[in-house]
């Protein structure tokens, strides 16, 4: 079936956080619902759809940035109250407004997810988790790594308390009391939990869950053991999760699941006969969507998807159909109502035209005065700077809440652009000194009209650090710019695994010396990424990692006094060497370095590296056919004459053209990496090799495995 679903804009309130727009519960059976919206200004807003208008109910006071808004209630009653939290605080309004809760919960971070349940209240900071029944404190938790969102199983179904915390390590933990009863292992750091079907599914212990690169899963949490329900992997490269609900949005009696994604895309996936998730319906909005329900809002007995988006604007992708097939009579007062809207419309747009005109010329009036102060104008930017399993790059997403002008980028660490699909913003670039600057990288990105969301792709090289710069300038006046900086770490291409093939080939350096807990953990924190802040609880930490490019891993074990890392890539252990030794030596501190070099892991990893290495130079031996074969074949008039081998690179050659665009210096950094592979393996034996790399190349241009692995054995 079909889902023909039209987008309507209802209005715009501030920048929105992630899950603070709710459907209060319907009043009749067909009745439309009401909308509660919260915002950055601390403004809690709720309204109700009449005559095709938005009508506000209330609207609360200006006050702190609002993070999260929940509806609660006594358990068994319509859930119609509102919670919202700022900074520490807890503020519940009645449905009419009324505000009947103000609860300081004394933390020292701002909270930023909260779940409520009758008169239990479930609220986290960034690594704590507390819980409260009637305001009074019950239970505590200190997660190893950040939390990102909470859920709890009903309690009415489940007859007991059960929190789920959604943490950025890629695990979901289900906790009892104050304790950790088990923990679930999920494909990537999990961003949003939702009740399924609302209530939790058929037990009521069955969660969905996001991710921040896209994945989408369902997990059922029993009293003993989870079970893994099912995983929808992000082939499509789409955005990570923000905003997950359940609604029948089909009209068939099963509940549909309703997807928002930062990238703007909002998806319905259908269950199939064998409760597997299929895709049903996709729209793609112009900003990240920050929450999403399923209800009834514009007109009664027409259902809609309702999205609010990081701007602020609160829309609905309804089934009322636009144009209305009506007799003669109805078409004149169809076509009249939508002239006065019209009408009305265009008057509103000629004020705030007068308004804009008188502004500016006061603003202009008092800019010549000697006593004017300019003031900068404030804007908000959402930005995430994350790195791409697929590719191995990092993605740069910038959302700002009006139109962007430019975009510059500055970097002090070689990287490369990617090109991107989306973005149809004109890159320019500037020549850089890099020598007595550090400069590598000068872009400008010049955005076209209404621009608010940009998305860029960049790929490091591991082992050169440093920081990436993005000055961001809106379309406002007086003329004013954001700078954001996004550190690009020594080990930049690794990223956090739940565990590693203990089979491989292992190098291992160790490091002993007079540094404590805290210390050895500051420098791990600065080498790689996904490690958290906080240093952890415990006596010591064990970490594993994945290169991303190439597939080899890393494992870290560190306590007070000595840390051991473990890798079956020689150049991650020489880079680690390199960094590790060099903030100890900042720090004033001795450092004892010993490793052990495993000889099998140099052809371990040149292996790793062969289908990469022979695919890129494929590619590129196509690519340099192309236009000779496309001369011939004007020449001869038809490709007929040519060896199948040859007709297909004709026929491809448009993909393989755009396939090489879209990887700049792909071959070169391979080759980058078996140069480092090489002089690293030398460098740990007390030698130099670097007058060898001319030869090395050599052997690489006529690229054979085994003559490669014979050179690096007899060098």
């Amino acid at each position: 079936m079909d889902l023909n679903l039209n987008h309507i804009d209802y209005l715009q309130v501030g920048v929105t956080s992630q899950k603070t727009m709710k459907l209060l519960p319907a009043v009749g059976r067909k009745a439309t619902q009401k909308v509660a919206v919260a915002d950055h200004d601390g403004v809690v807003n709720c309204f109700g759809m009449k005559k095709g208008e938005a009508v506000p109910v209330f609207k609360s006071l200006p006050g702190q940035k609002i993070s999260r808004l929940e509806l609660g209630g006594a358990l068994g009653t319509p859930q119609e109250k509102i919670f919202v939290c700022s900074g520490s605080e807890v503020r519940g309004y009645t449905k009419k407004g009324k505000q009947f809760l103000s609860f300081e919960a004394n933390l020292t971070e701002s909270i930023n997810a909260m779940h409520v349940s009758g008169a239990d209240l479930f609220i986290c900071a960034s690594y704590i988790y507390n819980h409260y029944y009637d305001c009074k404190d019950q239970d505590y938790y200190l997660s190893g790594d950040k939390i990102n969102d909470i859920v709890c199983l009903p309690v009415e179904r489940v007859g007991r308390t059960v929190p789920v915390l959604a943490c950025q390590d890629r695990i979901l933990r289900m906790l009892q009391g104050s304790e950790l009863l088990y923990d679930v292992k999920v494909p990537g750091p999990p961003s949003v939990l939702g009740l399924h079907n609302r209530d939790g599914g058929k037990d009521g212990e069955e969660v969905l869950y996001g991710t921040a690169d896209g994945k989408l899963g369902l997990v059922q949490f029993t009293s003993s053991a989870p079970v893994s329900k099912w995983e929808v992997d992000n082939e499509k490269k789409k955005g990570g999760v923000l905003c997950i609900d359940t609604f029948d949005i089909f009209g068939d009696g099963v509940k549909d699941i309703l997807i928002g994604r930062d990238d703007g895309t909002v998806e319905v996936y259908g269950l199939d006969s064998s409760n597997e998730p299929t895709l049903r319906f996709e729209h793609v909005l112009s900003e990240s969507v920050t929450s999403i329900q399923g209800g009834c809002v514009g007109k009664e007995s027409y259902d809609e998807i309702l999205t609010a988006t990081y701007t602020g604007w609160v829309s609905g992708l309804t089934t009322e159909p636009q144009q209305m097939e009506a007799g003669p009579g109805d078409e004149v007062k169809m076509s009249r109502e939508t002239q006065a809207k019209v009408a009305a419309l265009r008057a509103e747009l000629e004020q705030l035209q007068v308004k804009v005109m008188q502004g500016r010329e006061k603003y202009q009036q008092s800019a010549q005065s000697s006593t004017a102060v300019s003031a900068v104008p404030l804007f908000s930017i959402n930005d995430r700077f994350t790195l791409c399993q697929d590719d191995a790059s990092y993605t740069l997403t910038l959302e700002v809440q009006t139109a962007i002008d430019n975009l510059l980028l500055q970097s002090d660490v070689p990287i490369d652009l990617l090109d991107v699909d989306k973005n149809s913003a004109v890159v320019s670039f500037s020549e850089c000194d890099s020598e007595p600057n550090g400069n590598f990288l000068l872009a400008t990105y010049r955005c076209q009209a209404n621009t608010t969301r940009l998305e860029l792709k960049v790929r490091s090289i591991e082992g050169q650090y440093g920081t990436l710069q993005a000055y961001i300038t809106p379309r406002l006046q007086p003329k004013t710019c954001q700078v954001r900086q996004y550190q690009i770490k020594p080990l930049s291409l690794h990223q956090r695994t739940h565990s590693i093939n203990q089979d491989r080939p292992m190098n291992i350096l160790r490091l002993v010396g007079q540094f404590s807990f805290a210390e050895i953990h500051s420098w791990v924190v600065f080498c790689l990424p996904e490690v958290p802040e906080k240093t952890p609880a415990g006596e010591n930490i064990t970490y594993y990692f994945q290169n991303t490019f190439l597939g080899t891993q890393l494992e870290a074990i560190y306590c007070k006094g000595e840390g051991n890392f473990r890798s079956d890539n020689i150049s991650t252990i020489s880079i680690l060497k390199d960094v590790l030794s060099k903030e100890a030596t900042k720090r004033k501190i001795n450092l004892n370095i010993s490793y052990e070099v495993n000889e099998d892991s140099v052809s371990h990893t040149l292996k790793m590296i062969h289908p990469k290495l022979e695919y890129q130079l494929l590619l590129a031996k196509k690519v340099q056919l192309i236009d000779a074969l496309k001369e011939l074949q004007v020449h001869e008039g038809n490709a007929d004459f040519l060896i199948p081998e040859y007709r297909s690179i004709l026929d491809e050659s448009a993909r393989l053209l755009e396939e090489y665009k879209k990887q700049p210096a792909h071959l070169e950094r391979l080759y980058g990496m078996i140069t480092d592979l090489f002089i690293d393996k030398f460098k740990f034996k007390g030698q130099n090799v670097k007058t060898k790399v001319s030869q090395l190349l050599e052997i690489l241009d006529n690229y054979d495995l085994n003559s490669l692995i014979d050179f690096f054995n007899d060098a």
